[in-house]
């Protein structure tokens, strides 16, 4: 697939420097994107079933079933499902209908069920991301795909709201955002974020013999996306959020 354009890019990057004040526009812009690419790799979402886990409140599901998906969030956090009425950030105020509160490490889907598998940042907040991949890949028809992003720790937006000084040190960089904020930063290396590397992930995934790799490349930047995946050391930090389009194996 061709390179995205720059356009798209600085929108996206605009709006992740709104995230902490305008959430919703971020997320939302973003979930067009997703669907976007997943239209491109795979054609229309239309009937097909797209399991979103790790979804938070909602905003991807929202737009694959706006596209005609037959869309179900899967999340084991409910405070990410119920963000917007917390905060008041939406005029509906509750997660999707039919959200379901699971855990990724052993979804409630029998296998094969999904036409695609989604998942966007997510796999750096989990523990154990290969066993998380596994029940990605099981609940997925053959066939199917696979759309999985994460941060990788030494992009420079790897320490999330406490970047980049998560180069200087995980817990350095937490109490800087406290005495800057005045409130504890949201994660806790080891607890909900791990400092998860390109290198070792793309090892797995082509080292498994129920995947294909599609694509395995920069998610935001306008251009060499998948070369510079593919050079060791710099993709640890000029990717700064990998994408990878897997393909369930027969």
């Amino acid at each position: 697939m061709r390179d995205p354009s720059i356009r798209r890019s600085v929108a996206l990057f605009r709006a992740f420097l709104r995230e902490q004040t305008d959430p919703e526009h971020c997320y939302r812009l973003l979930a067009r994107d997703a669907a976007q690419q997943l239209t491109r790799y795979g054609g229309p979402l239309r009937g097909r079933v797209v399991v979103d886990v790790g979804g938070g409140s909602g905003h991807f599901t929202e737009e694959f079933r706006r596209h005609g998906a037959h869309g179900y969030l899967f999340e084991p956090d409910t405070g990410e499902l119920n963000s917007r009425l917390n905060y008041g950030l939406s005029s509906r105020g509750h997660p999707p209908a039919g959200a379901v509160l699971a855990d990724g490490y052993l979804l409630p889907l029998a296998d094969g069920v999904a036409d695609i598998a989604f998942s966007s940042n997510v796999l750096e907040h989990v523990a154990d991301p290969y066993t998380f991949l596994s029940e990605l890949v099981r609940v997925t028809r053959p066939g199917g795909l696979i759309y999985v992003s994460y941060t990788n720790w030494l992009s420079p937006w790897g320490g999330h709201e406490w970047a980049p000084w998560h180069y200087l040190g995980a817990e350095r960089a937490r109490a800087r955002y406290r005495r800057r904020t005045g409130r504890a930063a949201k994660h806790t290396l080891g607890e909900n974020l791990f400092p998860l590397h390109i290198g070792p992930v793309l090892r797995h995934v082509r080292g498994r013999a129920d995947v294909t790799v599609v694509s395995a490349r920069s998610r935001y930047w306008p251009f060499l996306t998948e070369a510079v995946t593919r050079v060791p050391g710099l993709r640890e930090v000029a990717t700064w959020n990998l994408l990878l389009i897997l393909r369930r194996s027969p």
